[in-house]
């Protein structure tokens, strides 16, 4: 069995089950450290983890209580507690859903076409937004703004694309999302499409990224589940696999070999990032989906009819 760790804000792994023991014997892993392993819905405390207990007795009762911030399959990448709006994240990592309590007098953005329900005082204005440039990046020209006139409401956001869904609070941060990923953010948060010149344009996933700066929560989504990196130095992802980054990583778009690999082997252009910061990252490439599916499309039967005469 192969364990997964989230220890002083930083995730780690997977270790074989008998180092992580060690590990605990040791005190490099402490019993309140979190950790997420087979048979586990959600990261547990290592106290509480069945694949842990000492041997000859009876396993916890594993308790659920992942790190704020943690999903499923442990991204534990947001463990920034603050925020302005209170908000439940369900149905992850393959179909995220959000609900978001809005304050009284208080207005929430969302991506055009991504709400799904809400209380019946939450009123609603549309605005456009970036114009030509959203256009350009596949994104919807219009951004729709959710006020609670004078007592609180909830709204239930649905992505559009299936897969996970996150939050990260913006306190003078900016992070770069992929053009279709946001979905909703605080008045606070800016939204500007930015031109990737030859970088987008050679990279095959789209001319622009979404640059989300100022302060505020943000919600983004994905094609498949997501996970977060911690990049110290370079790290190369597939362009196909990029969700976000953050403003310290700087990248260059190129190729994993020559140019017999760029068009046979299936792996395409990468995106090798280098200095500090943060990297979330995709578990499927939708480009890779279209073309397992293509194998599956009915084929029509080109041969005669066969009527009767």
């Amino acid at each position: 069995m192969q364990i997964h760790l989230y220890c002083n804000g930083v995730q780690s792994g997977p270790f074989p089950v008998e180092q992580v023991r060690q590990m605990l014997a040791s005190g490099e892993l402490k019993p309140t450290d979190h950790v997420f392993h087979e048979g586990l819905t959600d990261w547990v405390q290592a106290s509480q983890s069945p694949a842990l207990a000492p041997p000859g007795t009876p396993p916890p009762l594993p308790q659920t209580g992942a790190p704020a911030g943690t999903g499923l399959f442990g991204t534990g990448y947001n463990t920034d507690t603050r925020r302005d709006f209170e908000y439940q994240i369900e149905g992850r990592p393959d179909y995220a859903f959000v609900t978001v309590q809005v304050p009284a007098n208080q207005t929430l953005k969302v991506e055009a076409s991504a709400m799904a329900t809400m209380d019946s005082n939450l009123q609603m204005k549309t605005k456009m937004r970036g114009g030509l440039a959203r256009l350009l990046t596949g994104e919807s020209l219009f951004v729709n703004e959710f006020t609670a006139a004078n007592v609180p409401g909830s709204i239930g956001i649905a992505p559009g694309a299936p897969g996970d869904l996150e939050h990260v609070y913006l306190d003078g941060d900016t992070i770069f999302l992929q053009s279709s990923g946001f979905v909703a953010g605080g008045m606070g948060v800016t939204l500007d499409s930015q031109w990737q010149g030859l970088k987008g344009f050679f990279s095959g996933e789209g001319l622009f990224l979404i640059k989300c700066s100022g302060k505020g929560d943000l919600w983004f989504n994905t094609y498949g589940a997501m996970f977060c990196m911690n990049v110290s130095g370079s790290y190369v992802v597939d362009t196909g696999h990029i969700v976000a980054f953050t403003e310290g990583l700087q990248y260059q778009i190129g190729r994993i070999g020559g140019y017999k690999s760029l068009f046979f082997s299936g792996e395409g252009l990468v995106c090798k990032f280098s200095g500090h910061g943060k990297v979330w990252i995709q578990t499927r490439k939708l480009g890779a989906f279209a073309n397992w599916a293509q194998a599956f499309r009915p084929v029509a039967n080109s041969g005669g009819g066969g009527g009767d005469d």
